[in-house]
C-alpha cells in the first residue's frame, strides 16, 4: 500500500508487525526492500518505542550475517555456476554493495559471503548493479517495462552460462524467475540463504 502512494492506510500492517517482532533483539528479512521499508515507515503511535526498536535492529540477511554476526567461514558446497543479481535497495540504500557508477573501493557483501562456498563459481553480469525491473508495483503498472528489464538482466546471465541466479531479494528473484520459465530456459534461480544452507 505504501508503495502505491497510500501510506495512510498501513497502520494495520505497522500494528500487526510490531506485535510480532516486539521483544526480539534482532529481527532478519531475506528481503533488502521489505526491511528498507521497515527501516524508514514503521511506526505504532501506541507503542512508539517498540516500533524505534525494531527500526534499529532489523537486518537484511548479509547484512546481518557480515555486520552483526561477523561470519567469517562457510562450510557450505555448492558446484556449481553461478550469476549474483545485485538488488537495488539492498544497494543503494542499505548499502549492502557499492555502486558502479560512484568512484569508491568496490565490495559486497553477498559476494564475501559467497566467496567462502565451497565449489561455487560467481560469474558476474557486465552490468553488475542493473536493475531487474521488479519494483513493487512497477511491475503492474508498467508491465511492459519491467518485463523487458527483467529479459535484459536474464540476458546477461544466460550469456555467461550460468546454471543459477542468486540474490538478496526474494522479490527480484521471483520476477527473473517468471521470465526464465515462460521462456523455457534452464538456468534456475536461488535465494542466497540456500546456497549458504547447501551440503
Amino acid at each position: 500500500m505504501a508503495n502505491s502512494g497510500f501510506a495512510s492506510y498501513t497502520d494495520g500492517c505497522d500494528k500487526n508487525f510490531v506485535q510480532n517482532f516486539s521483544g526480539f533483539d534482532y529481527v532478519v528479512a531475506p528481503s533488502g526492500s521489505c526491511v528498507l521499508h521497515v527501516k524508514e515507515h514503521l511506526h505504532d503511535e501506541k507503542i512508539p518505542q517498540a516500533a524505534k526498536h525494531i527500526r534499529e535492529h532489523i537486518y537484511e540477511l548479509t547484512g546481518f550475517l557480515t555486520d552483526v554476526l561477523k561470519l567469517d567461514s562457510i562450510t557450505a558446497n555448492f558446484p556449481f555456476r553461478v550469476g549474483m543479481h545485485t538488488s537495488c535497495h539492498g544497494q543503494r540504500m542499505l548499502h549492502l554493495s557499492s555502486m558502479s557508477e560512484k568512484v569508491e573501493p568496490a565490495f559486497s557483501k553477498a559476494e564475501q559471503l559467497l566467496s567462502g562456498v565451497k565449489g561455487l563459481q560467481l560469474v558476474k553480469p557486465k552490468r553488475v548493479d542493473e536493475c531487474c525491473g521488479f519494483g513493487g508495483t512497477f511491475c503492474v503498472t508498467e508491465e511492459a517495462v519491467s518485463v523487458r528489464m527483467g529479459e535484459n538482466r536474464v540476458e546477461e546471465h544466460e550469456d555467461n552460462d550460468v546454471d543459477y541466479i542468486t540474490g538478496g531479494d526474494t522479490s527480484c528473484l521471483m520476477h527473473l524467475e517468471g521470465i526464465l520459465k515462460r521462456k523455457g530456459s534452464r538456468v534456475k534461480v536461488i535465494h542466497l540463504a540456500e546456497i549458504l544452507n547447501a551440503q
